[in-house]
C-alpha cells in the first residue's frame, strides 16, 4: 500500500503536470507576443512608450522572442536556450519597466511588487535551463 507522500508524488511527478507547469510560466509570454501580433499600433506604441527605437524593430523583435522562446520552453527543444532566453528578456524589460526606485508613492509600491515579481519569473526560468541542461542519468 503506497503511502500520501508516494501518492503525492505520483501525481505532481506526471509528464502532465510539468508541461502545465511549463505553460504556467510562459503564459504571460504567449499572450503578450500574440497580443502584440494582432494589435501592432498597440506593439508600436508599447514600443515608444518605453523610448525603444525604430520601434518597429523592436515590436518584432519581441513578438518573435516572446512566442518562440516559450514554444522552445514547451516543446522541450533547446528548452535551456527558451529559458535563458525569456530570462534575460524578462530581467531588462523589468529594469526598464519597474524603476520603482524613481518612483513616488503610490506608484512606487505596484512597481516594487511587479519588479520583484519578475524577478521570480528569472528564477523560474533560470531553474528551468538549468534543470534542462543537467546531465541525464543513464539507464
Amino acid at each position: 500500500m503506497s503511502t500520501p507522500v508516494q501518492r503525492l508524488r505520483g501525481v505532481f511527478l506526471a509528464p502532465a503536470v510539468r508541461w502545465i507547469a511549463l505553460l504556467g510560466l510562459c503564459a504571460a509570454y504567449i499572450q503578450g507576443g500574440l497580443t502584440k501580433a494582432f494589435d501592432f499600433p498597440g506593439a508600436l506604441a508599447e514600443m515608444h512608450h518605453f523610448g525603444l527605437s525604430p520601434a518597429a524593430f523592436f515590436a518584432v523583435v519581441v513578438i518573435v522572442l516572446e512566442i518562440v522562446a516559450s514554444l522552445m520552453i514547451l516543446s522541450g527543444r533547446l528548452r535551456w536556450l527558451g529559458a535563458l532566453a525569456l530570462a534575460a528578456f524578462t530581467l531588462g524589460a523589468t529594469f526598464m519597466a519597474n524603476r520603482f526606485w524613481e518612483m513616488a508613492p503610490p506608484e512606487r509600491f505596484g512597481a516594487t511588487n511587479g519588479f520583484f515579481e519578475h524577478l521570480g519569473l528569472v528564477g523560474g526560468f533560470l531553474l528551468v535551463a538549468w534543470h534542462d541542461l543537467q546531465p541525464r542519468a543513464r539507464s
